[in-house]
């Protein structure tokens, strides 16, 4: 299977709803085309032989497909879904224990919408962009009352859910009732990138051309459809990295067409690292950490301790409340959210 911006799915997910966007003042250098313009969505060779990308990928799949525990026949839709919030943004090795928490304490959709959201805030741990945890529990209240518990097998029932964007709903579709969808991360767009495309980079945004392209590189048959779409996934997540890619290792080396034109450096807008020390996501989870660990209200006097730079502060902890992440109460007291 795994979003996102940034982190790969080695690591977590990009290309997923929650993704950040661009901060506003750091302009991209101006370009008259971009690369994607200057390329057909498929080339030619490649549009009769996609056959000859599916069974080397899905063949590779079978043998080096790592044991995780959203891919197990027991984790049902619930597990897939809750792995797919929690992977957008985030890497794999620090989703692993907080998962398992999760299914252990709410095994169905149901149990979670028992709860207050704060809860589910609570236990999101530090897993970063905590908005997801919120999300999640509304999609959780959702399919409780609308479909009985039982996570949704339509992509557009899936889609009509709170939080849901299309990624996430293409991601369950496939991966937990194994339907016919193009399902998009930063690891499939950096390979159909390079190996249909020519380029080393994707787009910064997912782009109408490669949605295009990774439906035309659908296999016709469902259940290998679903198959491709976990394989072309993890290729790009330990084999087709951002960096130092190990195209020794890839299956289909002989047909990158980035590979064969000599791996030409990456001429789209520059690829921004995401900076954490110092920024306002840094400060709202030091707040956040606070109240998590807290089993009461907590005194604003408490909070001004966790961060010197008072503006900073109440800016974090106002915007915290704006994302309904911090229940404000009576004479300076904060909480988690309890409805």
């Amino acid at each position: 299977m795994r979003a996102a911006a940034p982190a790969d799915r080695q690591g977590g997910r990009q290309g997923g709803e929650a993704e950040p966007t661009r901060l506003r003042g750091t302009p991209y250098p101006r370009r008259t085309r971009s690369p994607w313009q200057d390329r057909p969505a498929m080339t030619a060779p490649l549009k009769t032989s996609t056959e000859s990308l599916h069974a080397p990928v899905i063949d590779w799949f079978a043998e080096n497909a790592r044991d995780l525990p959203w891919r197990r026949p027991d984790a049902g839709p619930w597990g897939v879904m809750v792995s797919e919030f929690m992977l957008q943004q985030t890497p794999v090795n620090r989703v692993l224990p907080v998962y398992e928490q999760w299914l252990a304490r709410w095994p169905r959709p149901a149990d979670l919408a028992e709860e207050a959201p704060g809860e589910a805030v609570r236990a999101w741990g530090r897993l970063g962009y905590p908005r997801r945890a919120l999300r999640l529990h509304g999609a959780a209240v959702a399919i409780t009352e609308r479909h009985g518990g039982d996570v949704p097998s339509g992509h557009a029932q899936l889609l009509a859910l709170p939080g849901i964007g299309e990624y996430t709903a293409a991601a369950v579709a496939s991966f937990a009732y194994g339907q016919r969808h193009a399902v998009l991360d930063t690891n499939v767009r950096r390979v159909f990138a390079r190996v249909v495309s020519g380029v080393r980079y994707p787009p910064n945004a997912t782009t109408a051309a490669e949605r295009k392209l990774a439906r035309a590189l659908l296999p016709e048959e469902e259940a290998t459809a679903s198959r491709w779409a976990a394989a072309s996934m993890e290729l790009g997540a330990l084999i087709c990295t951002a960096k130092n890619e190990s195209c020794h290792r890839c299956p289909i080396a002989a047909q990158c067409a980035w590979r064969n034109a000599g791996k030409p450096e990456h001429t789209g807008p520059p690829r921004r690292g995401q900076t954490y020390a110092g920024t306002d996501r840094q400060v709202r989870g030091k707040l956040l950490a606070v109240l998590r660990e807290a089993v009461t209200p907590v005194p604003q006097a408490a909070l001004d301790r966790v961060w010197d730079e008072p503006v900073q502060r109440a800016r974090a902890l106002d915007g915290l409340v704006a994302d309904g992440l911090v229940e404000p109460l009576p004479d300076g007291f904060y909480r988690l959210p309890l409805s």
